[in-house]
C-alpha cells in the first residue's frame, strides 16, 4: 500500500518534512526535463518543461512517477520556469497561469499516489530564479540589474500560489547570487510552508561571485529554511560546499549537482565525463547532507543507484 505524505504535512498540523530530515537522508529526483526529453517531448521553447503543464500534463505526471519508482523520496514540480511573466509572453492570462502553478503540485501528488511504495513520498514545489524566466542563461550569472525589492515583487505572487497548493516544501533553487536569495527569503515570509534554499555555484562562490560563507549565512537567519545547499553545479563543487553549508548554518544540507559535463557551443552538445557519482554523494551524509539527488542530465538510473547507496 502506498505511504504518501499528506499535502502540506510539513507545516500546520505537523512538522512532517523537517522531522523526516531529522530522521535521515531523503533521495531527491534527477533532471525532470531530461526525463521528459527522453520520452520524446520537445522542450526547446522558453517555457521549457513548464509548457507541458498546459499541453501534456500526463507526461509530467509520468516523469514524476518514474523518479518515485526509481527510489526518489522527493520530486520537484515542473514549475521551475513557470511564471506569470513567462506565460504571459505565450498568451496565457493570470488566472490560467495560477491554475497551471497549482496543477504542477497536483501532478506530483497524483504521481505519488500511483506509485507502489512503502515509504513516505514528498512533493517540493520548484521556484527557479528570475533568470529562468528570461530563458537566456542568466540564472548562471545573476546580477540582473534589479533591486532586492524588485526581485521580491517578482517572486512573491508565484510563491503564494504554489504555497496555496500545499506542497510539503518550497524548493528555492538554482539561486545565482545573494541579492536574489535575500529577495526569496523575504518573499516566503508568512506563507506557512518550509523551504530549502540552494545556490548554483562555481568553486567556493556563487555564480555572481560572492563567497559561499556569506551566501549560506543568509539562510541561517531565516526560520522558514529547513535545508540549505547547492544544485545545478559540478559534483566536485557540490561536494566541497556541503560541509561548509552545514558549518555555517547548522541546518540540514541539500545537494543535487548536475552530471558535470560542459556545453560545447560549437558542436551544440555536452562534452566531457559524467562525474555524478552516487557513492560519493551518499557519503556526504557524514558531512550533514540530508536531501541528496541530481539535477540536469542526471537520469532515473542514477537516482536508483543513489537510493541503493543511501537506503540499501
Amino acid at each position: 500500500m502506498n505511504d504518501v505524505a499528506s499535502p502540506g504535512s510539513g507545516t500546520g498540523g505537523g512538522d512532517g518534512f523537517a522531522a523526516a530530515l531529522a530522521r535521515g537522508a531523503l533521495v531527491l529526483d534527477g533532471g525532470l526535463s531530461n526525463q521528459l526529453e527522453a520520452a520524446g517531448h520537445d522542450l526547446s521553447d522558453s517555457l521549457w518543461s513548464a509548457r507541458l503543464l498546459a499541453e501534456e500534463p500526463d507526461a509530467v505526471r509520468a516523469a514524476h512517477r518514474t523518479y518515485y519508482e526509481a527510489g526518489a523520496d522527493v520530486v520537484t514540480t515542473a514549475s521551475y520556469q513557470a511564471t506569470f511573466e513567462g506565460f504571459a509572453r505565450h498568451g496565457v492570462d493570470v488566472v490560467s497561469t495560477a491554475e497551471l502553478l497549482r496543477l504542477s503540485v497536483t501532478l506530483a501528488r497524483e504521481a505519488a499516489a500511483a506509485t507502489d511504495a512503502d515509504r513516505p513520498l514528498w512533493v517540493a514545489a520548484s521556484a527557479g530564479p528570475y533568470g529562468a524566466m528570461l530563458a537566456d542563461g542568466s540564472e548562471y550569472r545573476g546580477r540582473y540589474g534589479l533591486s532586492v525589492a524588485d526581485l521580491e515583487r517578482f517572486h512573491r505572487p508565484r510563491l503564494e500560489i504554489l504555497s496555496d497548493a500545499a506542497p510539503d516544501v518550497l524548493a528555492l533553487e538554482t539561486v545565482p547570487d545573494t541579492d536574489e536569495a535575500r529577495a526569496l527569503l523575504r518573499a516566503v515570509r508568512g506563507l506557512g510552508v518550509p523551504v530549502w534554499l540552494s545556490y548554483t555555484v562555481a568553486g567556493s562562490r556563487t555564480r555572481a561571485g560572492q563567497p559561499l560563507t556569506e551566501a549560506f549565512a543568509l539562510a541561517a537567519a531565516a526560520d522558514e529554511v529547513v535545508a540549505v545547499g547547492v544544485n545545478c553545479c559540478d559534483p566536485r563543487d557540490a561536494e566541497a560546499a556541503v560541509p561548509l553549508a552545514a558549518r555555517v548554518t547548522g541546518r540540514p544540507v541539500v545537494v543535487y549537482p548536475n552530471s558535470g559535463e560542459t556545453w560545447d557551443d560549437a558542436t551544440r552538445s555536452w562534452r566531457g565525463p559524467d562525474r555524478f557519482d552516487p557513492r560519493r554523494l551518499a557519503a556526504l551524509r557524514a558531512e550533514g547532507a540530508r536531501l541528496v539527488g541530481g539535477c540536469c542530465r542526471v537520469r532515473p538510473g542514477a537516482i536508483a543507484d543513489l537510493a541503493r547507496e543511501l537506503h540499501g
